[in-house]
C-alpha cells in the first residue's frame, strides 16, 4: 500500500487556489518561533508553583539532568521538586495537549468542519466506559507509579473508533455524515454506560468524576512514556499528507479525480489522529475543547493551509494546556481545580462564537 500521498496532484489542485501558500522549508522559522514560545511557557509553567523556584534555576537543574550535562550541584529539595514532581506534569501537560490539538485540526480537516474535534469519532465515550470499568471493579489498586486505569482507557477508545468507522462503512465508502452520526450513537451508548455506573456503584462516583474531568496530579515519567511513541507515530503518519487535506477542503470528487485515494486518506488521517487521542486521554482523563479551540485559532491567524496548521496547532495546544493546568494548580490554594473545568470554561464560549459565526455564514451574513 503507498502510505505517501499523491504530491504532485495536491501541487496541481493548491497551486492557484491560494497564493499564501508556501514551501515546507519557507515554514521553519515559524515552527521555530513556536516551538520556542512553547518551551519559555513550559519552564516558566515548572518554576511556577507554591515553592516558587527561579527560572534561571530551574533551567539549571532540568539540564544537569541530561546527558553529558552538568551545572553543579543544586538543593535536593528544588531538585526533587522540578525534576519528579513539576517536569513531568508540565510535559505531560504539554504532550497531551499538542495531540489534542494536533488531532482536532486533522478532523476538521476531514471532515471539513470547524467544529469537529477526535471526540465526535467516540473517543471520549469509549475511553470513559473502559476507564469506569476498571474504576467500579476490584482491579482499581495502583503499584507505584502502574494503574490499570489508562491501558483500560486506551482499549475502550479504540474499541470505540474502531465500531464508529465499521458502522459508518458502505461497501469501501465511508460518508462523512454517516461517521458523524455512528460517531455520535457510540458517544451516547457509553456515555449512558458510564452514568449507569455512576450511579450503581456510588461510592465510586468521586473517583469517576475526578477521571472525567481530566487532571495531572498524578503525573509520571511513567505516563509520558506510555503517551510519547502514540503521539510521535500520529504526527508522522500525518504530516505529510497537509497537501492532500488542502485538496480536499475543495470538494472529495474533485480530489478523487486528481487521483487522490480519498477513502484511504480518510481511513489513515483519522486512524492515527484517533489512535494518539486514545493514548492521551488514558493518561490525562477527559479534557475537552483544546482540539476545538486551538486549530480554529491558528486558522484565523495563520490561513487555511495545513502545512501551518497542524504543525502550529500542536505547539499552541501543548502552550495552551500547559498555561491551563498551571492555572488549575495555583488558582486556590486549598485544592486543586480538574483542568477540565478551566478548559470548558474558556472553550464553552468559543464554541458558542464558533456556532453562531457558522449560522451567520450559512445565511450570507459576513
Amino acid at each position: 500500500m503507498q502510505l505517501a500521498p499523491p504530491r504532485a496532484a495536491a501541487a496541481r489542485a493548491t497551486a492557484g487556489r491560494d497564493p499564501a501558500l508556501v514551501t515546507w522549508r519557507s515554514l521553519v522559522p515559524v515552527y521555530a518561533l513556536a516551538a520556542g514560545a512553547t518551551l519559555i511557557i513550559a519552564l516558566l509553567a515548572v518554576s511556577w508553583g507554591t515553592v516558587h523556584i527561579p527560572p534561571q534555576t530551574t533551567l539549571s537543574i532540568v539540564l544537569n539532568h541530561l546527558p553529558w550535562i552538568s551545572t553543579g550541584e543544586h538543593s535536593a529539595t528544588y531538585d526533587a521538586i522540578v525534576w519528579d514532581v513539576r517536569m513531568p506534569r508540565v510535559v505531560l501537560a504539554g504532550m497531551v495537549g499538542a495531540t489534542l490539538a494536533f488531532s482536532g485540526a486533522a478532523y476538521q480537516a476531514v471532515f471539513r468542519n470547524p467544529l469537529a474535534e477526535p471526540y465526535v469519532m467516540g473517543v471520549a465515550a469509549g475511553a470513559s466506559v473502559g476507564a469506569t470499568l476498571i474504576i467500579v471493579s476490584p482491579l482499581f489498586v495502583t503499584a507505584g507509579f502502574l494503574s490499570p486505569v489508562p491501558p483500560a482507557a486506551f482499549a475502550g477508545a479504540l474499541i470505540a473508533v474502531a465500531l464508529a468507522y465499521s458502522l459508518a462503512r458502505v461497501g469501501h465508502i465511508v460518508p462523512t455524515t454517516s461517521l458523524i452520526l455512528s460517531g455520535v450513537a457510540v458517544s451516547s451508548v457509553g456515555t449512558s454506560l458510564v452514568t449507569y455506573m455512576m450511579l450503581a456503584y456510588n461510592t465510586r462516583t468521586l473517583a469517576i468524576l475526578n477521571w472525567l474531568l481530566g487532571g495531572f496530579n498524578t503525573a509520571t515519567w511513567t505516563k509520558v512514556a506510555i503517551a510519547l511513541p502514540y503521539t510521535a507515530l500520529a504526527a508522522i503518519a500525518v504530516l505529510p499528507y497537509a497537501r492532500i487535506l488542502n485538496v480536499m477542503q475543495l470538494d472529495e470528487d474533485q480530489a478523487r479525480q486528481l487521483g487522490v485515494s480519498v477513502e484511504r486518506v480518510k481511513l489513515t488521517v483519522l486512524g492515527f489522529a484517533s489512535l494518539a487521542t486514545a493514548a492521551a486521554v488514558s493518561v490525562s482523563g477527559l479534557i475537552g475543547f483544546v482540539g476545538l479551540i486551538v486549530p480554529h485559532t491558528v486558522r484565523m491567524i495563520w490561513g487555511p493551509d495545513y502545512r501551518r496548521v497542524l504543525p502550529l496547532s500542536g505547539f499552541f495546544g501543548a502552550s495552551f494546556l500547559i498555561v491551563a493546568d498551571m492555572i488549575a494548580r495555583t488558582i486556590d490554594p486549598t485544592f486543586e481545580v480538574p483542568i477540565g473545568v478551566i478548559t470548558a470554561l474558556v472553550g464553552a464560549p468559543f464554541f458558542l462564537f464558533l456556532l453562531r459565526r457558522q449560522g451567520r455564514g450559512a445565511r450570507g451574513r459576513f
